[in-house]
C-alpha cells in the first residue's frame, strides 16, 4: 500500500482517534460487550482500556503491522487476552456463529466493500449476538454534508481512504441488521464534518 499508508497513517489515526473527546463514546460503545469479541479495524488498540470484564477475549482483526506494534503497550496492560485474528474485515477467518459480540468503532469509514464487512461480522456471530458500533459518517444538517463532500477526496488521501459522506445505519440495515439502540450526534469539540457520529447496537441476530 506503500510507506505512508503503511508507516504513517497508523501513527496519525492513533493520535486523532486517541484524544479525549472519544473516550466517552468508546467507553458508551464498549459497555455492554461480553463473552468472545469480534473486534473489526482494532487500530492501536484504543478501546482496550474499555473492555468490561464481561468480555473473555477478543479476536482482533487489524491489517496494518504499524498499527498492531503501536497496540503493544495496551496490549501489555489488558486484562483481556486479544489475539489478532484476521487482517481483512471483508473476509474473516472464522467459522459461522462463533462471536457473542462483535465492536467496531471509527473504522467502516474506511473499509474499501464496507457491505462484505458488515455481512462477514453478522455470520460469524451467534444467534443472539450482537454488533456494537460509533463511527463517523454522512452528517443530518445539508450544509455540513456540502462541506463533508467537498472534503473527502483529500481526506481519502491523507487518511488512508477514509470516507466522510457514508450512511452508516443505511449500511449496518442493508447488510441484514436491525438496530434497536441508535445515537445520532455531533461530538463536542470536534469540527462537524468529522464528527458526525452514529452511536448504536444492534438488536440480536436471529438463529
Amino acid at each position: 500500500m506503500g510507506f505512508y499508508v503503511d508507516r504513517i497513517v497508523p501513527h496519525l489515526v492513533d493520535v486523532s482517534c486517541g484524544m479525549s473527546l472519544t473516550e466517552a463514546s468508546r467507553r458508551r460503545a464498549c459497555a455492554d460487550l461480553h463473552g468472545r469479541v469480534l473486534e473489526i479495524g482494532f487500530g492501536s488498540g484504543l478501546n482496550v482500556p474499555f473492555y468490561p470484564d464481561a468480555v473473555d477475549s477478543v479476536s482482533a482483526v487489524e491489517p496494518a503491522d504499524e498499527a498492531w506494534k503501536i497496540a503493544g503497550k495496551r496490549l501489555a496492560g489488558s486484562r483481556v487476552p486479544v489475539e489478532r485474528s484476521g487482517l481483512d474485515g471483508q473476509s474473516l477467518p472464522f467459522p459461522d456463529n462463533t462471536f457473542d459480540t462483535a465492536l467496531s468503532t471509527w473504522t467502516m469509514c474506511t473499509i474499501p466493500d464496507v457491505d462484505a464487512a458488515l455481512r462477514e461480522v453478522r455470520r460469524v456471530l451467534k444467534p443472539g449476538g450482537t454488533l456494537h458500533f460509533v463511527e463517523h459518517g454522512l452528517a443530518p444538517h445539508a450544509k455540513v454534508r456540502r462541506w463533508q463532500r467537498r472534503l473527502e477526496p483529500i481526506q481519502k488521501t491523507v487518511a488512508g481512504g477514509c470516507h466522510l459522506t457514508r450512511d452508516i445505519p443505511a449500511l449496518v440495515r442493508a447488510a441484514g441488521f436491525e438496530i434497536a439502540d441508535l445515537d445520532s450526534f455531533y461530538e463536542k469539540g470536534a469540527p462537524k464534518v468529522m464528527g458526525a457520529l452514529s452511536l448504536g447496537v444492534t438488536a440480536p441476530v436471529a438463529g
